[in-house]
């Protein structure tokens, strides 16, 4: 059982808000150890892909999570022995996660995983529910957002860097709609949590945003 006395920082937010690099940048400045719960949805949505299992098999998708076997290594997220950090960023991927992510049994499948992530010295996690659900007691909560805009331009330079192919109008599209299934699901619905401080990054820098964390984290800590 994790230890509830491991300092929690948790970072939710939409689809290519940056929450995933602040988070890593967190992690990294305080030398805790991070949680990218999003990946572990990618990674059951690309092991569905890959075993072709039904997609209106509910018991099937919960056991594909169930028995993922995955290991993180630095920014390498690992399916197996398989590097697979690039594959599960296609948009096919990312589609398919957000919506076998509306589905609880899913969910309930990944929450111990979730929660052994909790190791001495901290852990910085970021998701959608990080704050409201899975560590509900986190010493800081930041729900952190950005325009449709901005972030469809994030997620186009980011898709392009790693060679895949983009069109910015169909990614606004979809990450709208990705928001509205997010924010809209019966299971643990895209919202910040209770007390929660709110961070729009939509003209912030990645650096800016960092500086921001890291003060509300050390106005947090006990004296």
């Amino acid at each position: 059982m994790p230890n509830p006395h491991i300092p929690v920082i948790t970072i939710d937010g939409p689809t290519a808000s940056g929450k995933g690099t602040v988070a890593q940048r967190v992690a990294q400045h305080l030398g805790f150890h991070y949680l990218d719960s999003g990946a572990l949805y990618r990674l059951t949505a690309l092991s569905v892909i890959r075993r072709d299992t039904p997609l209106d098999d509910e018991h099937a998708l919960a056991k594909a999570a169930e028995h993922l076997h995955c290991h993180f290594n630095g920014a390498h997220i690992f399916l197996a022995n398989e590097d697979v950090s690039n594959a599960i960023r296609a948009e096919e991927v990312g589609n398919l996660a957000s919506k076998i992510a509306a589905i609880p049994t899913v969910r309930q499948a990944l929450f111990g995983l979730q929660l052994s992530f909790r190791q001495h010295p901290g852990l910085v996690a970021d998701g959608r529910d990080m704050g409201t659900v899975i560590f509900p007691h986190a010493g800081l909560k930041v729900f952190l957002t950005a325009s449709v805009e901005a972030r469809a331009e994030r997620r186009y330079k980011q898709l392009i860097d790693k060679g895949f192919s983009a069109n910015m109008e169909d990614l606004s599209k979809d990450l709208a709609e990705r928001d509205a299934r997010d924010s809209n699901r019966s299971s643990a619905p895209l919202k910040a949590a209770e007390g929660a401080y709110l961070l729009d990054t939509s003209a912030m820098t990645a650096d800016q945003a960092v500086e921001q964390v890291l003060r509300w984290y050390a106005a947090t800590k006990p004296i």
